[in-house]
Parts: C-alpha cells; sequence; structure tokens
C-alpha cells in the first residue's frame, strides 16, 4: 500500500469519520474556499488506486468508502517508520523514548504490565 499524501489522508480522515460518500458530499465538507469538484475526484481516484478506498458504482456515478480502519492505517505507518527510521527494532524505539526522557521508568513498568496483561489474555 503506498504511502498517502497530506491531501489524501485530509480526505480519509473524512471517511473515516462519515462512512461511504460520494465526491459531492466530500465536496460539502470542505471549508470555504472550497477545492474545485475535479481535485477531490482526482484525490479519491488516488486513494482508490493506492488501495485505501473501494466504491460501488451507481449509474454513472461512484460511492466510495474506505476498505482500512485508521488504527490498521496507523499500525501501517508506525511500522514503516520502525523499519524505516529503528532497523526494525522495536527496542531500538522504546530506548530512544527513554534516553529522550519522553517515557519515566514507571511508564515503563507499567507499559510491561500492560503487555504480560495482554499476553495472558490471549492465552
Amino acid at each position: 500500500m503506498k504511502k498517502m499524501t497530506a491531501k489524501e489522508e485530509e480526505i480519509m480522515n473524512l471517511f473515516w469519520n462519515k462512512g461511504e460518500m460520494y465526491v459531492k458530499q466530500i465536496l460539502e465538507l470542505f471549508p470555504e474556499p472550497k477545492p474545485h469538484y475535479n481535485t477531490v475526484s482526482t484525490m479519491v481516484r488516488m486513494l482508490e488506486e493506492k488501495g485505501y478506498l473501494g466504491y460501488r458504482a451507481f449509474g454513472n456515478t461512484y460511492q466510495y468508502y474506505p476498505l482500512i480502519t485508521k488504527e490498521e492505517c496507523s499500525n501501517k505507518n508506525l511500522r514503516g517508520m520502525i523499519r524505516n527510521h529503528f532497523g526494525n527494532s522495536f527496542k531500538r524505539v522504546v530506548s530512544t523514548f527513554v534516553e529522550e526522557e519522553d517515557l519515566s521508568l514507571e511508564e515503563l513498568k507499567e507499559l510491561i504490565r500492560e503487555i504480560e496483561s495482554q499476553r495472558k489474555s490471549r492465552k
């Protein structure tokens, strides 16, 4: 799945919040000055080509809907960042947060307890 541009992500957020829509409905959600209909239509088609949206044809118009949830998208993006910037090492990610003091020792212990609890509940 190819990465989204900032504008494409903005449109996907509309889908994640509202559900299935026609291009006309998407356009109505934009503040003034609204982008041109063709611009929004092109971005929606790009999202469909990238695998983020599906569609249903109704005559010569299309109703688009998300194929991926926001959570799934966030997880894919996070995994890509970890792969590209941290050598695919989750340990390096956590170490970075601890070293930068963005994550306290107590928060790290709490995270470990949550992970252990989740693993126990899966068994």
